[in-house]
């Protein structure tokens, strides 16, 4: 008789694997020798099985990504971009933000709703550009690449909200939120040594599925010439520096998963625009509310009516996104602040990608696409 092997379940509504995403999503925050470790002890799967199941999502596509995530507003100047991009160059503009540039994060085409201030700018990205170099500079050679008509930049001045889990957010009722107000993360930019960025390089690749067993960084050390107990100890004070940020699996977050099923559908940024002098108080506001993927503070200028509160929200329907997005109006009125002007941006077509933050990184791009470095610093 032959005997055949089981197949391991990798579909996110399998009830263990649904377990495992709840936590290993955005809740193994900081830097752990063991990180999967951690994930069996609050999730409640055993090890083994925690390891198996993740090996079998990420090689079937249900997770498109396992790594450590860093701090990056606190390791590379950062911004939000919008791109005004004629319909005939938009998508030649995507593939070339998304597939040539290593900076840039991740890739959007939005559209509102209706014809409201800055709905022409179709194309956005997210934008890292390494210590030393301009981020004006950057985006000008890539409308020299892409036709872009124009562009705007909008840095973090500071972040509300930062973590992902949409498993966990798709039985978030409107209105959720924290008992207190957010917290206030800065964008105060680290200077790291050559060493810590070795370490830090290393740490962020993502994993093969082969690496996903006990004590990982065992293995990232060695390959990286790395000595083990140097890696942790280096990985550890970063992580005090608050420079390291969670480690995560990664679902996809509008595109099908590998079985056809939807993570999430639609995709919002919300816009405030507050009284000038009230965007902290605002942002800690709005980033109590528990649909949040991100909340920071952004300045968008005239063009969008002078928005400077930004959010990210998730969901498979729309107009639960909207009753969230007036939870969250209703909650800024009742505390008793003005919003001037809000609008919806909703997001299509997206790919994300880690934006490479390293300087040596940077230099060897230049080389690469024919620039001078020096005359990309800032």
């Amino acid at each position: 008789m032959t005997m055949t092997t089981p197949t391991i379940p990798a579909s996110i509504d399998d009830p263990v694997n649904a377990q495992i995403l709840a936590i290993s999503e955005d809740r193994i925050q900081g830097f752990l020798a063991d990180p999967f470790a951690e994930i069996s002890q609050l999730s409640g799967v055993e090890l083994p099985v925690v390891i198996e199941r993740i090996r079998a999502m990420l090689a079937a596509g249900t997770i498109r990504r396992v790594r450590q995530t860093l701090m990056a507003t606190n390791l590379a100047p950062g911004a939000l971009v919008a791109w005004q991009v004629s319909p005939d160059k938009l998508d030649a503009a995507f593939e070339y933000m998304f597939k040539q540039d290593p900076f840039s994060g991740h890739v959007v085409i939005r559209s509102t709703d209706a014809d409201t201030p800055g709905s022409k700018y179709r194309l956005w990205t997210t934008l890292k550009v390494p210590q030393g170099f301009s981020m004006t500079k950057h985006c000008d050679f890539l409308t020299s690449q892409t036709g872009a008509m124009h562009y705007r930049l909008m840095p973090a001045k500071c972040l509300f909200a930062l973590g992902v889990g949409h498993m966990r957010r798709r039985s978030v009722e409107p209105g959720s939120k924290t008992d207190q107000p957010g917290r206030v993360v800065d964008t105060k930019i680290a200077q790291l040594s050559d060493l810590e960025w070795r370490v830090l390089m290393a740490m962020k690749k993502p994993f093969e599925p082969n690496e996903v067993q006990p004590n990982p960084w065992q293995h990232r050390a060695q390959n990286n010439d790395i000595p083990y107990d140097t890696f942790l100890t280096v990985s550890q004070a970063l992580a005090d520096r608050g420079v390291i940020g969670r480690f995560s699996t990664f679902l996809e977050h509008v595109k099908p998963l590998a079985d056809g099923q939807r993570v999430t559908k639609f995709n919002a940024l919300f816009h405030w625009a507050v009284p000038p002098g009230r965007e902290i108080e605002a942002g800690l506001q709005v980033g109590r509310h528990h649909i949040l993927t991100h909340a920071y503070w952004r300045e968008a200028g005239d063009e969008f009516n002078n928005v400077n509160v930004m959010a990210v929200a998730h969901s498979t329907d729309k107009q639960l996104l909207l009753q969230h997005k007036a939870a969250i109006d209703q909650h800024l009125d009742a505390v008793g602040i003005p919003v001037s002007y809000t609008n919806v941006f909703w997001g299509g077509r997206s790919e994300i990608k880690p934006s490479e933050i390293s300087p040596i990184a940077y230099r060897q791009w230049c080389s690469q696409v024919g620039l001078d470095p020096d005359q990309m610093r800032a």
